[in-house]
């Protein structure tokens, strides 16, 4: 059969079907006889109409594709405006180091954050410490275990949150997060089963890294009602769980310092 496009093809359709029933012998018929043409008539202008419409363009469009283009265009240009920002952050770094050198308040008040960079954050530092990795239920057969859903087989944020605060319980001198150094400002969210650390998200697992004693560090883990809580379930339902001790380092932190807030002192 033959399809073309436009208003023609339907007209076409009845004519052939008002044809075909004029050649028959004129005998009483079922009413199946006289239906069928009438169908294949509208079934004709059904497609028509249809081809009409879509102008040669499909009617559902999949759209991932787009939306898939659009998340690379906006991971892009947050790139790109958080290198404009390092940029920004450097050049006033440069004009004020300069103006120091001429303007003796100034230069107080840069020694005076120079000495405090190392314990608030913006200094690499490296030495013993403990590495804490923790992951989503792999399960080979993709099968549930029995009595467990969806929600008990991912990393969620009270988990992450537990072995943090476990491991400043324990003296961490340094810690970092998916290699994101973590300051007391920081703050663990997830979304989904996701990190979103700094304005970042991340996939799990989540590798948690902390400078200091590793044996008192290992000892707050296992004082943690949290961090114990995620581990009873590591056998049940299949979850990730890895605490070694090495050493390791922790970058400095590298976001922007601006204050959203601040109260003068008393």
């Amino acid at each position: 059969m033959e399809y073309t496009s436009g208003a023609a093809s339907w007209q076409k359709a009845l004519r052939r079907a008002i044809a075909a029933l004029l050649r028959r012998p004129r005998r009483r018929r079922p009413g199946w006889s006289i239906g069928v043409p009438l169908i294949a008539a509208a079934a004709g202008l059904l497609f028509t109409t249809t081809a009409t419409t879509a102008g040669g363009t499909a009617l559902r469009e999949d759209r991932r594709p787009q939306l898939n283009q659009l998340i690379e265009d906006r991971l892009a240009e947050v790139a790109a405006n958080e290198e404009r920002a390092a940029e920004l952050r450097r050049d006033v770094e440069g004009r004020t180091t300069a103006l120091a050198k001429s303007d003796a308040p100034i230069g107080e008040q840069q020694n005076r954050a120079a000495a405090s960079r190392t314990a608030a954050g913006f200094t690499e530092l490296a030495g013993s410490g403990v590495t804490v990795e923790l992951d989503d239920a792999r399960l080979g057969d993709g099968q549930l275990p029995e009595g467990a859903t969806n929600d008990d087989l991912v990393v969620h944020q009270g988990d992450v949150q537990a072995v943090v605060n476990a491991l400043w319980a324990g003296g961490a001198e340094a810690m970092s997060i998916m290699n994101v150094r973590v300051l007391a400002t920081s703050a663990v969210r997830c979304v989904g089963n996701t990190l979103l650390l700094h304005g970042r998200v991340y996939s799990p697992p989540f590798k948690i890294v902390a400078i200091g004693d590793p044996a008192a560090l290992q000892q707050a883990l296992a004082d943690s009602k949290g961090v114990r809580e995620f581990r009873d379930l590591v056998d049940d339902y299949k979850l990730g769980y890895k605490e070694y001790v090495s050493t390791v380092s922790v970058p400095a932190f590298e976001d922007s310092t601006t204050l959203r807030s601040a109260t003068v002192p008393k």
